[in-house]
């Protein structure tokens, strides 16, 4: 789990221009989903192409916040990526070949199959929980997923954000779910990336321009309240 907080100086000028820190004081879990992108095994398996070590940090507080929102009537919501080939091209050539390059190409590709895409072990899954693909970064823009069709028909109007990476799907997600009138809280401490630096400042540009920034526990704590 990344050891860091937005810095003060953030806080300082968040507060400043708004009058307070966070965005919401409650959240209705009635009307919430915690949205979980990419804990699968390309991203959290040691040694995977695209590993982000600290993904298995946050196992445990991800399952905690999925516990008490499914106890409180809302919804879980885990979200894989997964890319498909068509013969020698993928659906996503401008990142196969671009992004990644020989080698690690060819293992992500193979490891991003559409059949291969598991939960990551570890995650508890409730009976209620719903599983999405998605093939680009974030699960919100036009053509990457289902997403926003299965949260409107569920009446769904916030987003609780985890997973990985928090600089890249994680907030490319949370980014698009606020333009698109999503009340979002990307959770601090259910969030991986590849270093601490990386996921500060993912976590302070949200904040301050995008939505709320939380602990599971906070969020937790919102909804109860």
């Amino acid at each position: 789990m990344h050891n860091t907080s937005i810095r003060p100086e953030i806080i300082e000028r968040v507060v400043a221009r708004r009058g307070k820190l966070h965005w919401f004081d409650t959240l209705d879990p009635k009307k919430t989903a915690l949205v979980v992108i990419d804990m699968q095994e390309t991203f959290c398996a040691p040694g995977s192409p695209a590993e982000v070590a600290s993904s298995r940090d946050i196992v445990a507080p991800i399952n905690t916040v999925a516990r008490a929102l499914r106890d409180l009537g809302g919804t879980v919501i885990f979200v894989l990526h997964a890319n498909s080939q068509f013969g020698a091209k993928s659906d996503w050539e401008l990142f196969f070949n671009n992004v990644v390059s020989g080698e690690v190409r060819e293992k992500t590709v193979e490891s991003l199959a559409p059949g291969r895409q598991k939960i990551w072990q570890g995650l508890e899954q409730g009976n209620s929980d719903i599983t999405v693909f998605k093939n680009r970064y974030s699960a919100l823009i036009s053509g990457a997923s289902n997403l926003e069709r299965v949260l409107r028909n569920l009446g769904v109007d916030t987003l609780l954000i985890a997973g990985t990476k928090t600089n890249v799907c994680c907030e490319s997600t949370a980014r698009d779910a606020m333009m698109l009138d999503f009340k979002t809280v990307m959770l601090a401490d259910c969030c991986a990336t590849l270093s601490d630096d990386e996921h500060r400042a993912a976590l302070e540009t949200f904040i301050q321009q995008f939505g709320d920034v939380m602990t599971g526990e906070e969020a937790i704590g919102r909804m109860r309240g």
